[in-house]
């Protein structure tokens, strides 16, 4: 049986990517604990097409 917790998993996706037209996407998936991070999650992670940290921020 699997446990029921308050840890879900989430979809990052760049912000600076979406915005510029350029063909393709930055996602990343990762697991946040609902109880302690209610709000949307906001990372700063590698974009490999961009070639630099951008902002990712989850989305639903």
């Amino acid at each position: 049986m699997a446990k029921k917790g308050n840890r879900v998993q989430v979809i990052l996706e760049c912000t600076e990517h979406k915005n510029s037209g350029m063909p393709g996407t930055s996602r990343y998936i990762t697991t946040k604990n609902r109880k302690n991070t209610p709000d949307r999650l906001e990372l700063k992670k590698y974009n490999p097409i961009l070639k630099k940290y951008t902002i990712h921020k989850e989305i639903k």
